[in-house]
């Protein structure tokens, strides 16, 4: 349940940066694809859709995603996605074969990227 609550605010921290900071929506350029991020067992899938440098997400498995991550099962996912050292945690994932990768990397790079737009702003 906490990793498909964390799909679901992860799409609309992105649908808001979309729409209100310039810094994510130049991050988004040009690009029009869809990606996902779901469990290997297939229990919980949530697609984001990146058009018009805007983004939406629903529920679900997208239909031909340019990517997708996948996690072993949801208490993974909700660990790796929340862990301090990301980075690393991926890494690991990706050695241990507990993440897998499908489509192009290179997007995947671009997504993780994306993240770090989506901090709360500290309050001075």
């Amino acid at each position: 349940m906490k990793f498909r609550f964390l799909l679901w605010m992860l799409g609309r921290l992105m649908a808001k940066a979309s729409r209100t900071n310039p810094e994510f929506q130049q991050q988004l350029g040009d690009k029009d694809l869809s990606f996902q991020l779901h469990t290997l067992d297939g229990k919980v899938a949530r697609h984001f859709v990146v058009k018009d440098q805007r983004v939406t997400s629903k529920r679900g498995p997208a239909s031909e995603p340019a990517f997708s991550l996948g996690f072993k099962d949801a208490a993974y996912g909700f660990a790796t996605m929340t862990a301090k050292n990301k980075q690393l945690a991926f890494m690991q994932g990706i050695q241990n074969k507990d993440i897998q990768i499908q489509g192009n990397p290179a997007l995947v790079m671009w997504f993780q990227g994306l993240t770090k737009y989506l901090k709360p702003k500290k309050k001075k």
